[in-house]
């Protein structure tokens, strides 16, 4: 495999139907359809600014133009060279194609894959222990969120709360911040949950651009060493 961007006709656009490299592509994560979620939940995800991106469909990857794309990617810049000049991803991208908050309080933390930790998250935000089976090194079962979520009956506020919170949970981890795991779910994001009345305060937009500019960093690795 060519890696020259610098040359048009050694550029891997030019091998993408050739047998011998198309099986070399990078290949993005399959995603499930997103989650639907009850419409009683609609107006107060809406004030936390998570109804959009709940609702923004189901991610399909075309992975012979992802491959061609981060060839594009320069460390220098952190941008994209393209024929048309340089394009770069921007919070006002991420403002607009997503709609969650790019300013305000800033997501950090530590991490704790600690049994206790998980105990305590959960029923702070669900409501519910976990058995042994719903978690495992410091990830809570996906189906395990999602059932605590969709048997809560959403007749009161507290119920509201809960079901928003399980489903901000199921976003995090299947949409805004995915990673490998498809049956799993990062315990990392479930202090930031605890306080319902905190989680439209913080500026979910600036971590999720900062993961881009990392993925496109370690894309272009793993692209450039094949």
């Amino acid at each position: 495999m060519v890696h020259n961007f610098i040359l048009p006709e050694e550029h891997i656009i030019e091998y993408l139907n050739h047998p011998q490299w198309a099986i070399r592509n990078l290949l993005p994560r399959k995603l499930d359809p997103l989650d639907t979620f009850n419409e009683v939940a609609a107006v107060t995800l809406a004030l936390i600014g998570f109804q959009h991106v709940s609702r923004v469909g189901e991610i399909r990857g075309h992975s012979a133009l992802l491959s061609a794309l981060v060839e594009r990617w320069r460390l220098e810049t952190h941008t994209f060279h393209l024929p048309v000049g340089e394009v770069a991803m921007t919070l006002e991208d991420v403002s607009y194609i997503l709609s969650l908050p790019i300013n305000g309080e800033a997501i950090t933390g530590r991490s704790d894959s600690s049994h206790q930790f998980l105990v305590e998250n959960c029923i702070a935000c669900f409501g519910r222990e976990l058995g042994s089976q719903d978690h495992m090194l410091g990830k809570v079962n996906l189906a395990w969120v999602r059932r605590c979520r969709d048997t809560e009956p959403c007749d009161t506020q507290e119920f509201v709360e809960r079901y928003v919170q399980a489903h901000i949970f199921c976003v995090l981890g299947t949409v805004v911040f995915p990673d490998k795991s498809t049956t799993s779910l990062n315990s990392k994001f479930l202090s930031l949950l605890r306080d319902f009345h905190r989680i439209s305060g913080y500026s979910w937009g600036q971590p999720i651009w900062h993961t881009y500019t990392d993925r496109c960093v370690v894309l272009h690795d793993t692209t450039v060493k094949r």
